[in-house]
């Protein structure tokens, strides 16, 4: 008798936020290769189509996870959903001195509300699918304090609480887990790096590289595999569970 080949996604249609670049194009690429169809959500429309250009079986869909109306209007136009990918997000440095209001609310804004209106807007494909997921894009910095990042700890504590909490609220319903990455070589790390350590980048990016006990930086791909396994059915039994990616950060 043939066996079907592990976390395979045939036939299911999946949206990940922030798809265009690091973390969200890398699961694109993970799910797109398995078999899933992958709607490519992205508030750069250039990014998105140049990725769903890129991978077979995907196509873009520009989206401001911070605009309620939009978001329900783009979704409006998707037939079905399994699998919700929230993983667009942004980040903050500094310590609570140095975080302003605006800075806050920002940040706030996009990590936890945009997760709220994405995941409330496609709540009502999910529960028509007869095996939808949700994973959201966590970080460490949810689950332990991280120097100068104290907007970006709130947000990514909340984005941790509300995964928990849709946990419990839909058991048996939507399978709910949450992926939390220690630092990984993204652009985003490397806008970090441009704006606040220009002129000593390779000794910015040793000390990144040392904070992992493993000794260097996540890769996207390793992330995006995560995923993929949280999307499949060999994961049918993970719920609920806040999953460190980390290089043993939060072994320490």
């Amino acid at each position: 008798m043939a066996h079907k080949a592990p976390f395979r996604l045939d036939g299911r249609t999946a949206l990940v936020t922030g798809g265009g670049s690091g973390i969200g194009e890398q699961t694109v690429r993970a799910l797109a290769g398995n078999g899933a169809r992958v709607l490519v959500g992205d508030l750069n429309a250039d990014a998105a189509q140049a990725v769903a250009d890129g991978v077979a079986n995907t196509e873009p869909l520009p989206l401001d996870v911070t605009d309620p109306a939009g978001v329900q209007s783009a979704l409006e136009k998707v037939s079905s959903l399994d699998i919700l990918v929230n993983n667009a997000g942004i980040g903050h440095v500094g310590m609570l001195e140095e975080c302003t209001l605006d800075d806050f609310r920002t940040v706030m804004r996009v990590n936890v509300e945009g997760m709220f209106i994405v995941t409330a807007a496609a709540l009502p494909l999910l529960t028509r699918s007869d095996r939808p997921c949700i994973v959201n894009i966590g970080s460490v910095a949810g689950l332990v304090g991280v120097k100068r990042r104290f907007a970006y700890c709130a947000s990514k504590g909340a984005v941790v609480s509300m995964t928990r909490s849709l946990a419990a609220d839909y058991a048996g319903k939507i399978r709910v887990n949450c992926v939390c990455p220690g630092t990984v070589d993204t652009p985003f790390v490397e806008a970090y790096l441009e704006k606040y350590h220009k002129h000593e980048k390779a000794e910015t990016r040793k000390q990144l590289d040392a904070r992992q006990p493993i000794g260097r930086l996540g890769k996207p791909g390793e992330i995006a595999h995560l995923v993929l396994y949280l999307c499949s059915d060999e994961a049918e039994f993970v719920h609920g569970s806040m999953m460190a990616i980390d290089g043993g950060w939060t072994a320490l």
